[in-house]
């Protein structure tokens, strides 16, 4: 059998890491956040944000694409229900893998990840990328030159309205 070229299997055979990335998705989709080794850590991530954004498209195709990874209907109902729409605005990076320490046993390195739930908060612009961007809208945005707006002489209105109340006296008074 040749050497996997990704480096050496979890626990034995492709298709026992297999399952066992299943499990520990399923485990972070249920409980949103797990506490495991930084290795199979860092070998679930990809599984899982590639889960969620089979969630975020929420066809029937991707959800039974999502069945045939972890094949727990309850856990898939959760990903595509309550998961999914928490995470639609975000563009990846839907975990966070924070270090805990080291076991007590073997010495292994800890660490929690968890499900990225916070709704996204857009970046500000710094007053450099601002003032650049300023430009660029301009020059995209083509010259329309308004007509002189003709003004209208207001000694004519003056003068006439005047006249008019005049007149409208003289035919009272008659």
């Amino acid at each position: 059998m040749p050497t996997p070229t990704k480096g050496p299997r979890l626990g034995g055979g492709p298709a026992h890491e297999r399952h066992m990335l299943a499990n520990l998705a399923a485990a972070l989709f249920t409980h949103k956040s797990i506490k495991t080794t930084e290795m199979r850590a860092k070998r679930l991530r990809p599984v899982a944000e590639r889960l969620i954004t089979f969630a975020k498209k929420g066809d029937l195709h991707n959800r039974r694409r999502a069945l045939g990874i972890i094949g727990d209907k309850t856990v898939i109902h959760e990903l595509f229900t309550v998961i999914a729409p928490q995470v639609e605005n975000r563009d990846g990076g839907y975990t966070r893998i924070t270090k805990l320490g080291f076991r007590k046993g073997d010495n292994a390195s800890m660490v929690q990840m968890e499900l990225v739930l916070e709704p996204v908060t857009p970046k500000k612009k710094s007053p450099k990328a601002a003032a650049k961007a300023e430009p660029k809208a301009a020059a995209e945005e083509p010259a329309v030159e308004e007509a002189p707006v003709e003004e209208v002489a207001t000694e004519d209105v003056a003068v006439e309205a005047p006249a008019e109340d005049a007149a409208a006296e003289t035919a009272e008074e008659k």
